[in-house]
């Protein structure tokens, strides 16, 4: 076990038992305390949880599901996208410049290099190495785009077609949907070559396909990682990858279908995902109201998912009412909050109290560089996502408790540090509860 993770649960004996008091039910008087002392009434937080309809209103989940937060809805513009301040020209990337591709490409370390052709070529865990064969499936080019139909099926009404495609993206298993203006900064400028090619030919960048589409609405969904199977993790142990792929493979299976039934009706489409992309998913989470950008770099978080998913996109021309990019108070949250720098095991991420200026935007200064080294290092486990535990947007089963938390967390700095307060005080995110351990471990493969 390593030094990291034995101070960690040193500091879990009496979190636990805070833990265990909530769930006998004893903390109910205290937690009412602890909300009336604030002035908020659950009945008031569970009642902000469906929030304003945010463009087209869905009919298998008419009610947005926020988790208590309040949500405001802002507009996107050359200044703003959601609560991103714009400060400069922001450049389209290569999609070989990103994490694992560069490790890939030996633009890292050695041994990053090495462990990354192990992890994607060889498997680390089993089971992970299952899923991550099967997204290869959907990876091909004839799989997420190609030429729409000949005909061009009418579409009279653009809001009805939008309340049919979030409909559509629930029915496949979609956890949140939304719909947004597509920014021409969210597509790379290239797209990378394989991963086998970047690990045999390195630094040469000659197969490198140009992105050259540019579609008016991106639609964007989110695939939760199980709330369990993370309660049950270190964060950073053998189902680590597991989970990213979990949801990289479903959100994947989602975009190939949608993309396919938008060229059916005659409209250009095409598939983005984890193992095909041509655009950046970060923005197009924010344009679609799905998140804003947290502490952790280029991590969006959702009201009640918080940044336990994966997604996946279609880009396309279809006529549709987009929706707007929402703000839920994190960036006054992640200012005062800093639990996921505090918990990485790689420290990669920035304790700053501002964001700085990155690539024409401001961003908390995380360093994805040294987050691609542990994760592909890990000699623990199977990749990282420890600072998705420790959240405390992310770590929360279903209750008026928690829904009031997440109330105090949207409503400024003061709050946000009474909800940081609490979230330690019961030690959500640190403790590991043994009882959600379903999956087995082959250390030996770490």
């Amino acid at each position: 076990m390593s030094k990291f993770l034995e101070e960690k649960q040193q500091e879990q004996g009496f979190q636990m038992n805070r833990r265990k008091f909530l769930k006998a039910g004893a903390a109910s008087a205290l937690a009412v305390g602890i909300v009336g002392a604030i002035g908020v009434l659950p009945s008031e937080a569970m009642a902000s949880q469906t929030g304003s309809q945010n463009g087209a209103k869905s009919k298998l989940h008419p009610n947005v599901d926020y988790g208590g937060a309040t949500v405001r809805f802002v507009e996107n513009n050359d200044q703003w996208l959601g609560t991103s301040k714009i400060v400069g020209s922001i450049k389209n990337t290569h999609a070989a410049d990103a994490g694992f591709n560069y490790a890939i490409r030996g633009k890292l370390t050695p041994e990053a290099r090495k462990e990354s052709f192990h992890y994607h070529f060889v498997g680390k865990h089993p089971f992970n190495a299952a899923l991550m064969g099967f997204v290869g499936v959907i990876a091909p080019d004839a799989m997420c785009g190609g030429k729409p139909a000949p005909e061009k099926l009418p579409i009279p009404d653009p809001e009805q077609m939008s309340q049919h495609i979030k409909d559509c993206a629930y029915y496949l298993r979609a956890d949140e949907v939304g719909i947004g203006k597509m920014p021409s900064y969210a597509y790379y400028s290239y797209r990378s070559p394989s991963q086998d090619d970047l690990f045999k030919n390195g630094d040469d960048l000659s197969k490198s396909i140009p992105v050259t589409e540019r579609m008016p609405y991106v639609i964007t969904f989110m695939v939760d990682q199980h709330l369990e199977t993370m309660l049950g993790s270190t964060g950073y142990d053998g189902i680590s990858a597991g989970q990213s792929f979990r949801s990289y493979h479903a959100s994947g299976v989602i975009a190939v279908i949608l993309a396919s039934y938008i060229r059916n009706l005659g409209y250009n489409a095409r598939a983005n995902h984890i193992s095909n992309y041509e655009a950046v998913m970060g923005p197009c989470l924010i344009a679609s109201g799905l998140g804003e950008l947290s502490r952790t770099g280029d991590c969006v978080a959702h009201p009640r998912l918080g940044f336990r998913h994966k997604c996946a996109a279609v880009t396309t021309d279809l006529p549709l009412v987009p929706d707007n990019p929402i703000d839920f108070g994190l960036q006054d949250f992640c200012r005062v909050c800093k639990k996921c720098a505090d918990n990485c095991p790689g420290g990669a991420i920035t304790f700053d109290d501002d964001p700085v200026e990155h690539n024409g935007y401001l961003r908390w200064n995380t360093d994805s560089l040294k987050c691609t080294i542990f994760r592909s290092t890990n000699k623990e486990g199977s990749s990282c996502g420890r600072c998705m535990k420790v959240c405390p947007w992310d770590s929360k089963e279903q209750s008026w408790f928690h829904e009031a938390g997440t109330w105090i967390g949207s409503k400024g700095e003061t709050s946000s540090r009474l909800l940081k307060t609490i979230d330690d005080m019961f030690g959500y995110g640190t403790e590991q509860i043994e009882k959600y351990k379903w999956w087995l471990e082959w250390p030996e493969r770490y």
